[in-house]
């Protein structure tokens, strides 16, 4: 019997592949596939591309350290992520702090990052992207 598994898809309304970078330099996420609109292997569907999507990501898959996470600019959802949040944790307070605060320019902190009774400093935010972190140093 094979192993089954949950991978979040993140749809981002034509700012993929600047998120992509964004979080790249921020998280140390890697890309590992990116195919543009322009490039599918089949014809999609008439009208299913907004005119000027063509070089827009139209599926793509990166990693943050062991997680798989899946994005797109796929037109007909757009970037809605208030259901749900990533959790980050990172190994030291310096490490929470660096990221926290790169996520949270141009977006909104729901919860500054402080100390609980779970982990020594944890916040909650809003990317510029409308993507919603949790931040967790490791106990």
């Amino acid at each position: 019997m094979s192993q089954s598994f949950v991978q979040p898809y993140l749809f981002f309304d034509g700012r993929c592949e600047e998120a992509l970078g964004f979080y790249g330099k921020v998280v140390g996420a890697q890309v590992d596939l990116m195919m543009r609109f322009k490039d599918s292997p089949e014809p999609l569907p008439p009208g299913f591309v907004p005119a000027g999507y063509e070089n827009k990501v139209m599926h793509s898959t990166f990693r943050i350290g062991q997680t798989i996470i899946m994005a797109s600019d796929e037109p007909q959802h757009g970037a809605k992520f208030g259901a749900f949040s990533l959790s980050f944790t990172v190994p030291a307070d310096a490490e929470a702090d660096r990221v926290f605060a790169s996520l949270a320019e141009g977006g909104q902190v729901l919860m500054p990052l402080t100390k609980t009774f779970w982990s020594p400093r944890f916040g909650m935010l809003t990317d510029r992207f409308g993507l919603r972190w949790m931040i967790n140093v490791m106990a």
